[in-house]
């Protein structure tokens, strides 16, 4: 059997594989069932991550200034605990618990609770008979699991006062509390009181469109050490390739980015001072409390049993601060204060995505769809990238040109490699071509299309945004699969006007290259996917241009060698007779 054969065949089985992947996703595997089952994993993570507020590991004995001990895993699991009051806005529905805890928050907002898309595979799975996930719009979208360190959570460094924390009730001043959109906050105190401390919690809560803004002054009856946590990550989206930890600033408002990631916390803790803000963030929600205090706050990460990060604020006195639990929108983060931006995270390349960010939401706001914004952004960057892409497929174009002398001087010198190299740079620099040239202006877009990408992925503003017809939502993946077979046919035609100097084993494998990748981006956004696509599109078109301007000069160039010169016409010209 030959080589060239056996590739094809490995090949094939690689795309094979990628096939029967995606239909046994579709086919096999409920969606409805793989929703419940991360559900139920995010709960027991829960449980086996933290400590459950009527188990032992409910009081930890840590020094001043120096976190709680990390938890076991809960022996067993606690029981829900009872509901002493309910904050209601037409956005967001909030329970506080006999522990004086955010217990839970509630989003309400259509664009949070609508259905899932269902697709070609869910449609046709459903007339056979093999899938049976219904897609029903959620009337409310729960931010926290069950049984999780909880926002405004006490810890006491003395065993005993913890002890008791634990297993007094606190009283509500109010078992009910409507928000009104007329700017009017509304204030609920929670008391609890022991034998020897009573604590006050002063809460005062604010209407908002998306999330939920907050104050809390937290007064004791006398000083005393004690741990107030922010809560650990919402869990209502718990996408795999999406950070998810805690974010916070360290020393001051002008200090570094500090971000623990999801079994990346240890389990002594880490301690930061000057902390302006702490927060803990899945994908698109946050649970945070901060201060607008120059000196900030002394906070504390600890790891529990999993290595999951659990964050809390030290402190041995009264305290006021302000708390949201919500999206990550960045104008109302940056309503809200400024610093919390920095919230929203897109790794190594923050520094130059929140800027890509910043273009698109203006580009939104200029023509009021994201779906259209992410093409405006697209262009843009196109655009601005020409002239790189431009030299790089000129450089490509000069090579293909060379190809029969550079497989000549291979010939000729393949006994020989240092002369072959010596004659291949000679004849690179003869006619002005650069091996590198077309790599290195690639090399350079990556970090633009990384900053794309990390921005499209994570942005909750484009959660349910609706571009047209059957694109309903830019967050998840496009339900018929139309603009992924679009991205690969586009890749298709690019490769195919594209000049290049591959072997006919590398041709063959380029050329699977957009099947592929139409593969592994078909369960990706659709905003993902729009951008892509828009892009190979638009260097189709730049391809199309600049190929044009290579036949012009040819032709000028080959006018130039066919035109005689003057002094050989002057001697061809026929005598006259005198």
């Amino acid at each position: 059997m030959k080589k060239d054969d056996t590739n094809s065949r490995v090949l094939l089985a690689v795309v094979v594989s990628f096939i029967f992947i995606i239909i046994y996703s579709y086919f096999v595997q409920d969606p409805s069932k793989a929703q419940q089952k991360r559900e139920q994993a995010n709960t027991a993570k829960s449980l086996d991550s933290t400590e459950s507020s009527t188990s032992q590991a409910d009081s930890p004995n840590f020094a001043h200034n120096q976190a709680p001990q990390a938890s076991q895993d809960s022996p067993f699991q606690a029981p829900a605990r009872p509901i002493i009051s309910r904050v209601v806005s037409s956005s967001v529905e909030v329970e506080i618990d006999d522990l004086g805890r955010i217990a839970q928050v509630y989003l309400k907002d259509k664009k949070f609770t609508a259905p899932r898309q269902e697709g070609f595979f869910s449609h046709l799975g459903k007339l056979f008979g093999l899938n049976s996930a219904e897609s029903t719009p959620q009337e409310k979208l729960p931010l926290f699991a069950p049984q999780t360190i909880l926002p405004l959570e006490i810890r006491f460094q003395d065993q005993a006062l913890n002890a008791h924390a634990t297993n007094t009730t606190y009283k509500a001043s109010n078992a009910h509390i409507t928000l009104e959109n007329n700017g009017t906050p509304q204030t609920l105190t929670l008391t609890q009181t022991m034998p020897n401390m009573t604590i006050t919690k002063t809460l005062q809560f604010f209407y908002d469109d998306d999330g939920l803004k907050y104050t809390i002054n937290i007064a004791m009856s006398k000083p005393t050490p004690y741990a107030l946590s922010s809560g650990m990550r919402p869990v209502a989206d718990d996408d795999g390739y999406a950070f998810h930890g805690v974010v916070l600033k360290s020393d001051g408002l002008k200090g570094t980015i500090e971000k623990i990631e999801d079994k990346d916390a240890k389990l002594e803790g880490q301690s930061f001072t000057q902390v302006p803000f702490i927060s803990a963030s899945d994908r698109y929600f946050t649970t945070l409390l901060f201060t607008r205090d120059v000196r900030g706050l002394h906070a504390q990460v600890v790891g529990d049993s999993k290595k999951h990060p659990i964050p809390y604020i030290m402190l041995d006195s009264n305290i006021e601060l302000e708390g949201y639990v919500g999206p990550k929108n960045y104008q109302l983060l940056k309503s809200i204060y400024e610093p919390l931006t920095d919230v929203v995270e897109y790794g190594l390349i923050t520094f130059f995505a929140k800027p890509v960010f910043l273009l698109l939401e203006w580009l939104y706001m200029l023509m009021g769809n994201w779906g259209w914004a992410i093409i405006g952004l697209t262009i843009i960057v196109r655009l601005i990238l020409f002239p790189l892409s431009y030299k790089g497929i000129m450089s490509m174009q000069r090579l293909k040109d060379l190809t029969p002398k550079m497989k000549e001087i291979q010939e000729q010198y393949k006994g020989d490699p240092q002369k072959m190299q010596m004659h291949m740079m000679q004849l690179y620099k003869k006619h002005g071509a650069n091996p590198l040239g077309g790599c290195l202006p690639l090399l350079l877009q990556i970090p633009v299309f990384f900053a794309i990408y990390r921005v499209l992925y994570n942005a909750v503003e484009l959660k349910s945004s609706q571009w047209i017809l059957w694109i309903h939502d830019l967050s998840v993946m496009d339900p018929y699969f139309i603009l992924p077979i679009l991205m690969g046919a586009s890749m298709y035609i690019q490769q195919a006007l594209t000049p290049n100097t591959l072997d006919p084993m590398q041709a063959r494998i380029f050329k699977l290259l957009p099947i592929i990748f139409t593969l592994f981006l078909i369960t990706f956004p659709a905003g993902l996917v729009l951008y892509w696509t828009i892009n190979n599109i638009f260097a189709i078109g730049m391809q199309l241009v600049i190929n044009k301007i290579i036949d012009k000069q040819r032709a000028v160039e080959i006018a130039k060698h066919k035109k005689p010169s003057k002094d050989h016409a002057q001697k061809t010209k026929p005598k006259t007779k005198e």
